[in-house]
Parts: structure tokens; sequence; C-alpha cells
């Protein structure tokens, strides 16, 4: 196992000071215990801190003198008592307490995770320390006392309290206490499966541990998911404190089941919910089983590439002032395709009026750990922030979390429609995976995401070099409703025009897959999506390059980039979602027998929701109201685009079908104002 290294940096303006420092506290890491390869550096100036804190991920805490800056107008000795000309007056000392305290407010704004401890002069100074550093720091030492070895032995401690994972340690534990099992699952340890002639090779395949550790609810040391008393809500609470939460929970069945449980909380039947119709379709899923009224916002469209953006700033804006008896607001952010929104004016504006902020950060879980993806959601002011954890940092497949931050969270409600989303017999290894994904991100997610930064520039700049393939911009991104409106991109997802490569996108995935073992993360019709992850590597970013570069050198005939027709505006709803979803509803063809697109659906309200996949934007919701523009969108889709994928679609045999309310379940439902 690689012993990992630990910096902690000195902040002394001092040079005397500030050597004797750091040999002293280097000469505790190398007599006493030191699991986690701390050593020690000092710097003399707030600049020189700042610049090593962003060049070096390997930094876990910073030790700062709270006299920092003194030497421009009087010198210290190395007891750090200031001459006379240092004395001067009370004015001057307080001015250079504040130069320690933005400097510490600075580190603690660009690298939230790190552990800051202050050097003061003498006990009087604690009430300067409690006033001017109460939230900024984790404690204090008194710099006359010189107890390097004490000092070490705190910094060693809170730096392995960070490193804990609670929950993933108790189920090692367990695993190597090698109980006979009486109790659920059916494998028991894998023992059903362990030498089987039949079934052995998936044993094999899959490795001991992951059976060891499928354990049941009935092994009380590892808590309970669904009321977590012990190393589960350890384990949260450390999320929380690293994500910037007030409260965090982690869920087993992903960010899908996460957006409805926050759904169940906020909103009754019938109340308001304002939405992105471009958020993902558990939102739109969460609106039939809350029973909320939605007020859909259409999204911004850059008609060149066929790629759906934001919703513009002054719709959202709009749209709370209409709905300013709205419960929530939901948005994505980032997109899909990195695209990020100026959420601070929205969160705002929202909370003027009492609606409160989610934002599904699915795409997003580790922008906390790193100044060039932040603010964050709940940075910004959001209430509920969800994020797929598995998606972009070291956790399984569905593994989650649910960030929240409203101050008026009623704990009990969500807990109950947290149980009724989640499985009584919860998957142990995803638990663990977050808390292990907690764990990297605090303690090298700086330094991994700064790789993954450089090697997102790389790929640009050698994807650009082939003069075939080129990158999106920005700006080729950003549809012009929304180009001022102060929208970031994420640089970890890579759109990449390929209309000057010959191939159709079906086509060039081919050659990616079959020829050069590549998988992309998605398509359109004109481009491919990159997605880099703490997990990519500098041989990942070669094979891609040599595959471009081998298929550019074909010298095929550029395509036009194809002109995908566009989703028509939101029509109008007629009921509730959740109403017209529970109607029992028929089914009417599509296409007449003239396989013309069937006008009798114009005017009938929809059942089902209806998404074509690209671009995943429900044409349809149920309570919906059909439309002739809908129907020519939808019979154009199904006749040009075969192998596009169209959910909600039911086929009767041959014949594709919407499900329709009947007009005897129309008289019945209660319609919308």
């Amino acid at each position: 196992m690689t012993k990992p290294t630990s910096r902690i940096l000195v902040i002394n303006d001092e040079h005397l000071v500030l050597r004797e420092f750091v040999k002293g506290l280097n000469a505790a890491a190398r007599t006493l215990d030191n699991p986690l390869g701390i050593s020690f550096s000092g710097v003399t100036t707030a600049k020189e801190a700042l610049a090593a804190l962003e060049a070096d991920g390997n930094f876990q805490a910073v030790l700062v003198d709270d006299t920092l800056y003194s030497l421009t107008n009087g010198k210290k000795n190395d007891k750090g008592k200031k001459n006379e000309k240092g004395k001067k007056d009370e004015k001057h000392s307080r001015k250079l307490q504040m130069s320690a305290l933005e400097l510490v407010q600075r580190i603690t704004r660009f690298r939230p995770e790190l552990d800051v401890y202050i050097l003061i002069a003498q006990e009087k100074e604690d009430d300067v320390v409690d006033a001017l550093f109460a939230e900024s720091v984790d404690g204090y030492f008194y710099r006359e006392e010189r107890d390097y070895r004490g000092i070490y032995r705190i910094l060693n401690a809170q730096i392995q309290e960070r490193a804990r994972t609670p929950f993933y340690d108790q189920l090692k534990n367990y695993v190597w206490m090698a109980k006979d099992q009486w109790h659920t699952p059916g494998h028991s340890s894998g023992e059903s499966l362990r030498g089987s002639p039949w079934v052995d090779d998936f044993y094999e395949f899959m490795g001991e541990h992951v059976f060891d550790a499928d354990l049941s609810v009935s092994v009380p040391m590892l808590d309970s998911l669904m009321e977590p008393k012990g190393v589960i809500a350890e384990a949260q609470a450390m999320a929380a404190k690293a994500f910037g939460a007030r409260r965090t929970f982690f869920a087993t069945n992903g960010t899908s089941t996460a957006n409805k449980v926050i759904f169940q909380t906020l909103l009754a039947p019938g109340e308001k919910l304002i939405l992105d119709r471009n958020c993902h379709k558990s939102v739109h899923h969460g609106v039939v089983l809350s029973g909320a009224h939605p007020i859909y916002l259409d999204s911004s469209l850059n008609r060149k590439y066929g790629l759906y953006g934001p919703v513009a700033k002054r719709t959202v804006l709009n749209a709370i002032k209409k709905h300013p008896d709205a419960q929530a607001l939901i948005l994505t952010s980032c997109t899909y395709d990195g695209l990020r929104y100026d959420l601070k004016p929205i969160i705002e504006a929202a909370h003027a009026r009492g609606i409160k902020v989610i934002i599904d950060e699915a795409w997003y879980g580790f922008a906390r750990f790193h100044p060039e993806f932040r603010p964050t959601a709940l940075e910004a002011g959001a209430d509920y922030a969800t994020q797929s954890t598995h998606k972009v940092l070291s956790a399984f497949s569905q593994a989650s979390m649910i960030h929240v931050n409203d101050r008026e969270f009623r704990e009990h409600l969500f807990r109950e429609n947290f149980n009724m989303h989640t499985s009584t017999s919860p998957q142990y290894a995803l638990i663990a995976s977050l808390d292990v994904a907690r764990k990297q991100a605090v303690m090298e997610g700086y330094k991994l995401l700064s790789r993954t930064l450089e090697l997102a520039r790389e790929v640009k700049n050698l994807i650009n070099s082939t003069r075939v393939f080129r990158v999106l911009e920005l700006d080729d991104l950003l549809p012009p409703a929304v180009k001022a409106d102060g929208i970031r991109l994420d640089p970890t997802k890579v759109t990449i025009d390929i209309s000057g490569c010959g191939y159709t996108v079906e086509d060039l995935q081919k050659q990616l897959f079959e020829r050069f073992n590549i998988q992309v993360e998605k398509s359109t019709f004109n481009t491919l999506t990159l997605l880099l992850t703490i997990g990519t590597t500098r041989s990942k970013v070669s094979r891609l390059y040599d595959a471009l570069m081998r298929i550019a050198r074909e010298g095929r005939h550029p395509r036009r980039l194809v002109q995908t027709p566009e989703i028509p505006g939101f029509t109008r709803l007629m009921f509730l979602p959740r109403d017209a979803y529970y109607c029992g509803g028929e089914l009417v063809p599509v296409f007449d027998e003239r396989e013309r697109v069937n006008r009798a659906l114009a005017g009938r309200v929809c059942a089902d929701q209806i998404v074509p996949y690209p671009p995943g934007i429900p044409v349809l919701v149920p309570g919906q109201r059909i439309t002739a523009k809908v129907l020519d969108y939808l019979g154009g889709l199904l006749h040009s685009h075969k192998r596009m994928e169209m959910h909600g679609i039911v086929h009767e045999g041959y014949l594709p079908c919407i499900r329709v309310l009947k007009p005897a379940e129309e008289k019945g439902l209660k319609p919308l104002g």
C-alpha cells in the first residue's frame, strides 16, 4: 500500500522564528508515529502561502501566525514580542490581526477542505482569536511554548480524523471477523457460488470481497440507512462537513430517487413547482409522484449544433415573479454538456418570495474541491443539492448524496419519504463507496482535479490539432438567449464537433468502439461528448488522440451539420400530471392507415411522458394538450430517425401509439386554471 504524502504549511514573517518552527516540527514528525507522511515547510508572506497551496495538492493543513505582516511597521524578537515601534497603538495591533484574518479567509475560500490553525502570542489574545477567527479555524497554539511534539500530535490526529471512513472501516472490521452467517443474503458470503460447476466463474470474476461485504441489515454494528444512529450517521455527518451542507444523506438508488424524495418532502398535491423542461426524467417522474403543479420553462436552444442549454435567466426570473406562490424551483447545474448557471441572483430572487431552490448537481459533485468549479449550488445559497457521486467521483453506480441547507428542513417528513423510496436491504458496498469517495475528495480532491483540468487542456489542444475534429468553446455552445447570463463551462465536459470527419455520429462511435476500444459518454447528431474525471489518465488521452488522428487522416469529405427539428414549445397543461397519469386512458396510433400523422390525436390529452433521445427533453408530459405541431414533430422523428430512442411511445404490433385520456376521463378530472 502506498503511503500518503501530507504537507503542512507554516506561515510566519520572521525568518528565524519560521526556520525554528519548521525544523522543530519536522524533527517531531521524524521521531513520532507518522502514518500519513507528514512534513512541514514554511513561507513568510501571504502571497507565497497562496501560491504554495495552489501549486501543491498534498498540503493538508496550514499554521498561520496571527501577527503576520508586522515586519512592515515593527520587528519582533524570537519570542514573538514586538518592540516599542511595533506596539505604538491598539489600532495598529488590530490591523495586524486583520491581515492574518484576511489570509485565513482567503485560504478557506480557496481550499475549504484544509485544516487551519493559528499561532498566537499569549493567553490574553484568546478573546481576539475567538472573536476574529472562530468561524474560520480549527484551533490555535501558543507561539512561545515551542511544544513541537505536542503541536505535531494534534495536527496528525486532526488529519487522521478527516481521513477516517467510519462506515467502510466498520464494514472491513466485520468482514475480518468472519462470523458464521445465519441470515440473508442467500449466497452467504459467496458460499453458494464458490466451487459450483455452473456459477463459480461469476464468483471468481467478481472477487470474494464483493460477497463478503454483501451483508444483511441483521448486523447491528453496521447501522441502518433508514434510521442511522451509528457509523452511517457518522459518515453522513463527515460528508456534510466536506460538501458544505447542514445535513447530508446517502442515497443508494441514485440521484433519480434523491430528486423524488425532495419533491415529496416539499410539495403537496396541487402545489406549484417551477422547473426546466430539460431536467432529468426523474424530475418529471417526481412531479407525477408528488402531485405537483409544474410550471415548465423552455430551455434555450443552440440551433447550429442542436444542443439545448440552460433556461434564460430572464425566463426564470419572470416565472418566479409570475408564480410567487410556487413552493420550489429546480434547475440542473451543470448540464450534461457542462453549462453552469449563475445561480446566486436566481436563488436570491426565489428566496425573496419564499420559494425553495433545488439544484440537480448530478454531473457536478466534485465542484467543492477546486476553485475552478466553484461556487457550488450550496455556496450560492441553494436549499437542496442532489449529486450523483458515482458519476464524477470514486463511488459505485447508483451511489448518490442529498445535501440539505434548508433552515426550515422538516426532517421527520423527509425521513418518511426517504424510507418510502429506499430498500430495506441496501447494498452496503454502495454506502462504503460514498464514505470512501468523500475521504478521497477531501484528502486529494484538489490534487486530482488539478490533474484532470490539465488533462482537459491537453485533450482540447490535441483534438484541435487534428484539424478535422474541433472542441466547442463556451461561445460555441451557448444559445444566443443566454449569452449574457453569466453562464460558465465545466472544462471536464468536452464536446466535439465531428462534422469534419465525414462519418455520421453512429458510424464514428462504431469506429471508436470496434477499432480503437473507446467508449464515449454521449452524442448528438453533430457532436460527441467526452467526460473527464479524476480517473482519467494521460495514457487514455494518448490513445484517444491516436484514434482521432488516424480517422482524421482518412480524408473523408466533411458533412454538413445535421439540422434537427426543434422541439415545440410547451403547449398547455390541462390537468395535474399525476391525475392524468393514473387514468387508464387508451392507445391511439401516431399514424393513420396511409402512414400519415393521425390528426385525430390533435386536441387529445397525453397520459404519459414522451421523450425522444437525443435531446432527452419531454415533448409531452401527462396532462398536456397534444397539438398539430407536436404531432408533426413526433411523426417526423419516427419516420426519419428510426433508430432514435423514443421513451413513452407504445408499440402495438408495428404501430407506434400514444396513451391518451378517454373523453369520459377528461370530464372526471379537475381542469387547471
